[in-house]
């Protein structure tokens, strides 16, 4: 796990990524209870699941860290369930990583290595999270940070400092991670080999039975291969949606509606000036006075900004109050007080002093209300409709929750009920995979999958636009069909295996007959007039590999791993057929002394002897420092997340 670190410091943006996956691992404990006092299935939160040197971990935090390594995960495959995580090795990932982790850091501290305060305080403030506009530490946001959170700051230092040690300690490593010259050339000359034979395909349709399988034999294939045919579980899945478009339109506002509304609001039909500027920051009120004097004097803005090192910005035009609301009233006062194409005299801002340039001043009449009736009244239709909306969706959670079908709440509201059949747990539709329910429905799916039969439930697609009422309407369980259902498929398929045994029995006697010092083609022919299928092969490793795009066919991975004048048998897979690989020989050319495939062939094998140096550092500091697991809870652990008890 150590080796993971590995990556972060081969590039300059290294140790800011490295950092932030600490504080990533910082925020993973303080979403957990690693107070201890939870209990997690037949395990108490602060039960030992593992213990590095003196310190222990608990089940809480590998609890918490293994949840939100499945959140994580699920950002790629948003169906991954957590028996899933766990079977693929997502569990132990987790311990091992916590476990390096503390290793790392008990280590580096034992052998004098240290993260004092001020290198962590350096650290803190490189995360620009916690900084100002301005590029400064805002102390403000970091204890916001740390509350939005739940985290405190020791915990975070504890886990930036961690970090530091891990790349103190990993450098060294790191940094020596260069094959000698001598092993390069070994390992280049495999790209260099050439290796020529032949591959023969015994395809298992020239020895399938003409007439098919009996009844006893077709049910015994299918008792035996049933899990190839399990149907995965799917829903059906009933939904009707509601909008303003569903709401009744001739919402009509009265005379004295739009007068109110015109009154409450005058103050935004009234006469408004509004002002565009261009500005910049000078730091004291002396700098800022010397720059508006030479400006005055007819250098322009930009150059005196430009000379004295700041960057002028520009503004649209805005009234006072939002000029004040967004700078400072000082400022405000002061460019709306001087006349366009002026500068203003200097304003303190939140920081420095801002000097401003009034670039544009617009001056907008007063409206009455005979100019604005009809957007008032488009307003009030508005939110007329959007009440509307609020009381019906209302009514119909209260009916949704009392019980009432999806059907009922349709007609009452005259709602279409629309259907969508066969849908798996990741939104496609079964028998139609390249066919799956709208992206527009697709959240709804995940809830769907935890119903009950009948049970609708109301959801919020667009809040305040647009709703959705769904329900279950039959569920089918996960499991296989009879074999009536599916008797065409079992019997090919049973066809297709009786033929590949005999294909493989043909594919040993060939191989016999060629060991013999039968060519590969009279032994086929030998065999069955009609396996003609030969391949022959005259190609070097580099260009198998040269196609990264393309999966290399497992024929000729096995003739690259066979040793010269040999032969041998592969199974394909699905009972396919079989492949008879015979390989003549194999030729290398000599490598140019100063080819540059040594040196990339050093260059690639850095990163895999740097993976390898870190795995061994792990066991190294795993076995000084002294790790214990308690395989008996992990093994609880396991078991419950994988919900096996």
């Amino acid at each position: 796990m150590i080796s993971m670190f590995r990556n972060f410091f081969q590039s300059k943006i290294g140790l800011p990524i490295f950092i932030l996956f600490l504080v990533v691992v910082a925020l993973a404990f303080a979403a957990s209870d690693i107070s201890g006092s939870s209990t997690f299935g037949g395990l108490a939160g602060d039960e030992k699941i593992a213990s590095v040197g003196d310190e222990t971990l608990s089940a809480a935090e590998i609890e918490a860290a293994a949840n939100n390594a499945l959140r994580r995960a699920r950002a790629d495959n948003p169906t991954l369930t957590m028996p899933e995580f766990v079977a693929g090795g997502g569990l132990e990932g987790e311990l091992e990583l916590f476990i390096d982790r503390y290793a790392l850091g008990m280590f580096a501290q034992d052998h004098g290595l240290r993260a004092g305060e001020n290198l962590v305080n350096s650290e803190l403030l490189q995360i620009g999270a916690f900084l100002d506009f301005n590029g400064n530490f805002d102390q403000t946001a970091y204890e916001r940070a740390l509350r939005d959170q739940n985290l405190t700051d020791a915990i975070l230092r504890r886990d930036i400092g961690d970090g530091l040690l891990a790349q103190q300690v990993l450098r060294p490593a790191l940094g020596s991670a260069r094959m000698p010259e001598a092993m390069a050339r070994q390992y280049s000359a495999l790209a260099l080999e050439r290796r020529i034979g032949d591959v023969g395909l015994i395809p298992s349709v020239a020895f399938a039975p003409e007439n098919g399988p009996s009844d006893e034999a077709l049910a015994a294939y299918y008792a035996e291969n049933t899990e190839d045919y399990v149907v995965p579980e799917r829903r059906t899945i009933r939904f009707t949606g509601f909008s303003p478009a569903n709401v009744d339109a001739e919402i009509t506002p009265t005379p004295a509606q739009i007068a109110e509304r015109f009154e409450e609001n005058a103050a935004q039909y009234a006469a408004t000036e509004l002002r565009a500027i261009s500005s910049f920051v000078a730091p004291t009120q002396a700098s800022a006075d010397a720059l508006v004097a030479r400006i005055r004097g007819g250098v322009s803005m930009e150059a005196a900004a430009a000379e004295a090192g700041f960057q002028v910005s520009s503004s649209e035009a805005i009234d006072r109050a939002a000029m004040a609301a967004e700078n400072t009233p000082a400022l405000a006062q002061n460019v709306f007080a001087s006349e366009e194409g002026s500068v203003a005299d200097p304003a303190r801002g939140a920081v420095g002093f801002v000097i401003a340039r009034v670039d544009n001043v617009e001056n907008i009449p007063a409206r009455t209300i005979g100019d604005v009736s009809d957007e008032i009244s488009v307003q009030l239709q508005n939110e007329a409709r959007e009440q509307a909306m609020i009381d019906m969706s209302d009514q119909i959670e209260d009916m949704v929750e009392s019980g009432t079908s999806l059907t009922d709440v349709a007609t009452q509201f005259g709602l279409e009920v629309n259907v969508i059949e066969n849908v798996l747990s990741d939104g496609r539709q079964f028998g139609s995979f390249e066919q799956g329910i709208a992206p527009q429905l697709r959240p709804i799916v995940d809830t769907a999958f935890q119903m009950d039969e009948s049970s609708p439930q109301l959801a919020e697609l667009v809040p305040g636009v647009q709703f959705l009422i769904f329900d279950v309407s039959d569920i089918t369980e996960s499991s296989a069909p009879p074999l009536d259902e599916v008797r065409d498929q079992v019997s090919f398929a049973w066809t297709r295996a009786e033929g590949n045994k005999l294909a493989g029995e043909a594919a040993n006697r060939i191989l016999e007959a060629v060991r013999g010092g039968t060519s590969l083609s009279e032994a086929m022919r030998t065999e069955n007039s009609a396996l003609t299928q030969i391949e022959n092969i005259n190609l070097t490793r580099s260009d198998l590999l040269a196609d990264q795009s393309q999966r290399v066919p497992a024929p000729l991975v096995l003739l690259f791993s066979m040793a010269s004048n040999s032969t041998k048998v592969l199974e394909e897979a699905n009972n396919l057929g079989w492949f008879v690989v015979d390989l003549d020989r194999i030729e290398v050319d000599p490598i140019d002394e100063d080819s540059d495939l040594i040196a990339n062939t050093q260059a690639r094998f850095a990163e895999v002897l740097a993976s390898e140096y870190n795995n061994q550092l792990s066991r190294a500091i795993r076995a000084e420092v002294g790790v214990e697991r308690n395989e008996e809870a992990i093994e609880t652990m396991r078991k419950t997340l994988s919900g096996e008890s």
